[in-house]
């Protein structure tokens, strides 16, 4: 019986950010499909190819991204023909479509006969054909071409029921384009911005400092960011600028396919990149995608042979990301295997791309797809390893891990609940983490201190989070913050009078808010206010802040909370706190030793605590959140450093990424399912509670 994503609504957010999968069928759990490009392959092929993934368990493909010279081979002659046959071949054997824009990799006509597109570098080269990504999103003649590739395709297959969604592009990124076309852009986003007051921008940006005063937006340039001393507020609306310009493209291409297409859903594949600050930003997207690779030489990973395994909170980190933003989520691409393009690329350890499947899964995934089916014979990417190899027949070892969690998937789609149906105390357990890239881009651009990470420094409360067992949503300024009992804000540091009343608000109404070092000391165009530093929070941690200090490597500091000292280097700020709080943690071994560097006070019906210092190990944040907890008479768990737990549908899963065994614990009448209580490295344990 075929299976199908079938398009039933608008998706819900509910209590967990989980999705209300309203976009897919429930029962599946989670959907597995892998990318074939027909082009690519002798037609005799195809069909032996889309039997074989069928036979595998794979319910959809995903074709047509990088086809731009396949579907326009010249200016307005399109060719649907071979898309349509390999479309008909896959319906054949009962796997649905999703078909990508082809929009990463424009055909060499048109970069020839239109050169303008091109991007060009800060240095002045141009990019051009030959690779992938070069065209620019800020030139309106390449939208224009874009999106007439896109409604043609749209035309074609819009209404076509064997194709269940699109992909936008491919792994899409902020570009810093340099080319006259952009600048002209650039000054057209500021003229918007400020209103076509050019006295209002130097405000913003300062420019009376060093003599930057500008009489006319057309004697602004792009920054150049190889100059050292260049204005931070120039920089700050640059990026916010190329965000737009990727934001709008993207946007825009969605809403020339909702013109023509019927039950049919809308995405794209981001990478996880974070800071660069365009995930989501493109409303019109039905929901949002990820592209994760885990193995490429890093050594991130615990143990020996971490590195084939991956950082333990990789995946989860981007589930928890994507998840939030509009309840449903996808990832795109998961690595099968070996990658072509690290700084080396090592055969990944067995079972760990079934427990990156698993991790998928876990966050509430409502589909994984992998890259690729056939490791391609020609290209950049010959040495990345596909489902089968470069025979088109033998299973890789990563092919029989998706094998195997197919199988897996579908035993247990009997054994399911609700995608909500998860325990009370894993519920209790629920924080977010609040999110704006602009905080980084600023901080980046003034550190102080080389020491310093601003995600390093999330990721220290984010690890204590998943420690404990607890969900976690990143969140931006407009979710409601009443939805979260526990608001972690970490080196918020652009802020404004309007967001620190609504911290207020959140925590007199019962939320308990965690703020951290940096956090409101500028104002939204990141310029520090005419006040006492930090005195924008004032109202809020009834405190003032005297002074921040920085320390040497070799020489850190120390604070010191319930008896227990923790170490730290690149921030701390010291405290000067009122009777209306209570000091947790304190200064040592410094001219200010004795001086409050973490305190606590309760408002309303909550609590607000503020942690003035950035620890080195993380351990410092795990306590003060630890206490949170207990204090709130919430239970944790207590998983070492690469074991991750979390529920979904009824279902615990498990999953170890730490290169030592770890015995859990079932709750009580719990049934096992897959595995058991001892979880070996790269093992997965999934039960019913």
């Amino acid at each position: 019986m075929k299976r199908s994503l079938l398009l039933l609504g608008v998706s819900l957010y509910c209590l967990l950010g989980f999705s209300s999968n309203l976009w897919f069928d429930k029962s599946d759990l989670i959907q597995t499909g892998v990318y074939y490009y027909p082009e690519h392959w002798n037609e005799e092929e195809w069909e032996r190819d889309f039997k074989r993934m069928h036979e595998l368990g794979f319910e959809f493909t995903h074709m047509a991204e990088f086809a731009w010279a396949m579907i326009e081979p010249e200016e307005g002659v399109y060719d649907f023909a071979w898309l349509d046959k390999a479309i008909a071949l896959a319906d054949k054997y009962d796997l649905k479509v999703i078909l990508g824009t082809p929009t990463a990799a424009p055909p060499v006509w048109l970069v020839r006969k239109y050169p303008e597109v091109l991007i060009q570098n800060e240095n002045g080269v141009r990019l051009d054909h030959g690779a992938r990504q070069h065209a620019s999103f800020s030139s309106p003649l390449y939208r224009k071409l874009s999106y007439r590739v896109v409604e043609e395709l749209a035309k074609h297959y819009g209404h076509d029921s064997r194709v269940i969604g699109w992909q936008i592009d491919n792994e899409p990124a902020v570009q810093f384009d340099y080319s006259p076309v952009a600048e002209l852009q650039f000054r057209t986003f500021l003229k918007d911005k400020y209103q076509n007051d050019i006295s209002k921008l130097n405000e913003a940006w300062g420019t009376a400092f060093w003599s930057q005063i500008y009489s006319s937006f057309d004697e602004i340039t792009l920054p150049k960011m190889a100059q050292v001393f260049m204005n931070p507020h120039q920089i700050l609306d640059y990026r916010r600028f190329a965000v737009r310009q990727t934001d709008d493209f993207l946007n825009e291409q969605c809403l020339v396919l909702k013109k023509y297409i019927k039950n049919q859903w809308v995405t794209t594949n981001y990478i996880p990149n974070y800071e660069d600050g365009h995930i989501g930003g493109s409303p019109d997207l039905d929901f949002q995608s990820y592209t994760r690779y885990m193995v490429y030489g890093d050594n991130e990973g615990i143990g020996r042979r971490g590195y084939r395994v991956g950082n333990p909170l990789r995946i989860a980190w981007a589930n928890d990301f994507f998840r939030p933003i509009q309840g449903n989520y996808g990832v795109m691409e998961l690595q099968p295997g070996q990658v072509n393009w690290g700084g080396i690329n090592p055969q990944p350890m067995p079972g760990a791309v079934r427990l990156w499947l698993w991790s998928v899964f876990a966050g509430g995934s409502d589909f994984v797809c992998t890259y690729r089916y056939r490791q391609p014979l020609s290209g950049m990417e010959q040495y990345h390893y596909g489902i089968v190899g470069t025979d088109g027949v033998s299973l890789t070892p990563g092919g029989r891990e998706y094998q195997q969690f197919i199988k897996e998937i579908q035993s247990l789609r009997s054994e399911a609940g609700g995608v909500n149906d998860v325990p009370s105390e894993y519920s209790a357990r629920k924080a977010a983490i609040l999110f704006n890239p602009e905080n980084s881009w600023n901080i980046d651009r003034q550190k102080q201190t080389w020491h310093w990470s601003t995600m390093w420094h999330i990721e220290k409360y984010y690890r204590a989070l998943k420690s404990f067992g607890a969900p976690v949503d990143f969140i931006t300024e407009a979710k409601n913050f009443e939805e979260y009992p526990l608001l972690i804000v970490p080196a918020y540091q652009m802020a404004d009078e309007k967001l620190v009343q609504r911290w207020i608000d959140y925590v007199k109404n019962g939320g308990h808010l965690v703020l951290t070092c940096r956090t409101a000391q500028k104002d939204r165009n990141g310029r520090l206010s005419a006040i006492p530093f930090g005195g924008m929070l004032e109202q809020l941690t009834g405190q003032t802040l005297d002074f921040f200090d920085l320390l040497l490597s070799g020489q850190p500091g120390t604070v010191e909370m319930g008896g227990k000292s923790y170490q730290w280097v690149s921030w701390g700020e010291i405290l000067k706190p009122s009777d209306q709080t209570e000091t947790l943690a304190v200064f040592k071994n410094e001219f200010y030793e004795g001086s409050a560097a973490v305190t606590f006070r309760s408002m309303g019906k909550g609590s607000v605590t503020y942690v003035g210092v950035d620890s080195r190990a993380g351990d410092l944040e795990y306590d003060i959140l630890s206490r949170l907890y207990e204090k709130r008479n919430i239970p944790v768990l207590n998983l070492p450093y690469g074991v991750t737990m979390e529920y979904r549908n009824g279902l615990g899963i498990v999953m170890n990424y730490s290169d030592q065994s770890y015995t859990f614990t079932m709750p009580e009448k719990a049934v096992a399912l897959i595995g058991n209580e001892t979880v070996k490295p790269t093992d997965v344990f999934v039960f019913k509670y």
